[in-house]
């Protein structure tokens, strides 16, 4: 991993760069899937899924007897670990839950917001050399507890036409309505679209590369909402002389065999701190069955040293990782300094992977920089928030001629006229109310 030593501020942009393909190929590549896909449904779903995935695939559907069945081939181990994770998820996203709030904003004016849950979603699984089943648990979980209806799975089969039986366990176990062996850019275009047997969804989740990626921004120009940016996984550190430096080697691993195109970043006030994880770095890479990949992720990579703490945490800000770990003395006092990150892992001991599986936290992230104004996936992600409003003839009263002004100032007299109607006959009937009391008094 390549060393740069106190970058002035002016360097600071450039450091922050992710590596990318060229994004008009990426997007003409994108466009002509989809409007194969639009025009021609499942016939182009698998046309492109031999080409990409599995040569002899019939039908894009996983049926029910293999799913059923899936459980049956993993380890008694590997269900109790992902049922640990399972209740862990739930338990933090249970949390997330809203009372509803009624708050009379004006005399007679009632307020309030209640959440429903978006009926359909799609959840994008990456599979290939590594299927990410805990992705599945990520997104189905809190799915369920916000009430989606429909919730349909793609992943890529692998060279065999088989969908790892972890992945299929995991949806079983969460509830997933549907899962489809397709992946990549056909996967995102034909939930975009909806084919003969790949149900059109209201909003896709999950991570992804680069092409996955570029096809969920496409989506959302056809209608279709996303969870957010979430490209090529990513993960700074910042160390100082109080980390262990094979943690922290482990941790910039842990992300940088996700893919070549990841990048792993290494913040320190100490040369003798990244001396060290460097040589780390190169203990354990050579023992790492993905040392490949990994290799030419942490050639996208960098350490880079800085004279002071509070210089690591500005450059971190500015970079906005998808995940931060603070390895310092103190991390809770310099955590109070974030300003963008998807997920802050505080001391020597809060690895990244306890986020990635069992924490409790989500870790479907925003990356390549949009930490800065996207929020990792909750809760909510799942939910509308959709506003209510209760107005009596004392609401539209204490409001009424505040609106007409207002309305009439922006020269849109029809919404003037809706509250003046109102306003009117609220005073016509009590006109009438008080001489029908004046007549009273006279008999």
């Amino acid at each position: 991993m390549k060393t740069i030593s106190n970058p002035s501020q002016s360097k600071w942009s450039k450091l922050t760069e992710r590596p990318l393909i060229k994004q008009r190929k990426l997007m003409d590549t994108v466009e002509k899937m989809f409007y194969d896909i639009h025009r021609k449904g499942d016939k182009a779903v698998l046309s492109y899924s031999r080409q990409f995935d599995y040569a002899g695939q019939q039908s894009p559907e996983v049926d029910r007897e293999t799913i059923a069945n899936a459980g049956a081939v993993i380890p008694e181990r590997l269900k109790q670990a992902i049922e640990l994770a399972r209740r862990n998820i739930e338990t933090f996203h249970l949390s997330q839950r809203e009372e509803v709030r009624k708050v009379e904003t004006a005399p007679g004016v009632v307020c309030w917001r209640e959440s429903r849950p978006i009926e359909r979603i799609g959840i994008y699984v990456p599979g290939g050399s590594a299927p990410l089943f805990s992705t599945v648990l990520m997104l189905a979980v809190p799915a369920k507890i916000a009430g989606c209806s429909e919730i349909v799975l793609c992943t890529p089969p692998n060279e065999k036409g088989e969908i790892h039986p972890a992945i299929l366990y995991a949806a079983w176990l969460t509830g997933v309505t549907k899962i489809f062996a397709v992946g990549g850019i056909q996967a995102i275009g034909a939930m975009t679209f909806g084919t003969e047997s790949i149900p059109r969804v209201d909003k896709i989740f999950g991570p992804g590369n680069q092409y996955v990626m570029a096809a969920k921004r496409s989506a959302q120009f056809y209608g279709v909402a996303i969870d957010m940016p979430a490209g090529p996984s990513e993960l700074l550190v910042i160390a100082d002389s109080s980390c262990n430096p094979a943690f922290v080697a482990a941790d910039l691993l842990s992300q940088a065999e996700h893919g070549p195109d990841s990048q792993v970043i290494l913040l320190s006030d100490s040369k003798k701190v990244i001396k060290e994880v460097n040589k780390e770095l190169d203990l354990q890479l050579a023992s790492l069955p993905r040392q490949e990949i990994a290799t030419q992720a942490l050639a996208n990579s960098r350490a880079i040293l800085f004279k002071e703490l509070n210089d690591c945490m500005a450059f971190s800000n500015q970079y906005a990782p998808e995940h931060l770990i603070i390895a310092t003395e103190n991390p809770v006092l310099v955590s109070r300094d974030v300003v963008n990150a998807g997920s802050v892992f505080l001391g020597n001991y809060s690895c990244e992977s306890a986020g990635d599986y069992a924490s409790g936290t989500n870790h479907t992230l925003p990356t390549s920089g949009n930490a800065r104004a996207y929020s990792g996936v909750s809760l909510d992600s799942f939910l509308k928030k959709i506003t209510f409003q209760h107005l009596s003839q004392e609401g539209i009263t204490s409001i009424g001629n505040a609106v007409e002004t207002m309305a009439e100032e922006e020269q849109l007299f029809a919404h003037k006229n809706a509250m003046t109607l109102r306003l009117g006959t609220i005073r016509a009937q009590q006109l009438q109310t008080n001489e029908g009391e004046g007549n009273d008094e006279t008999l």
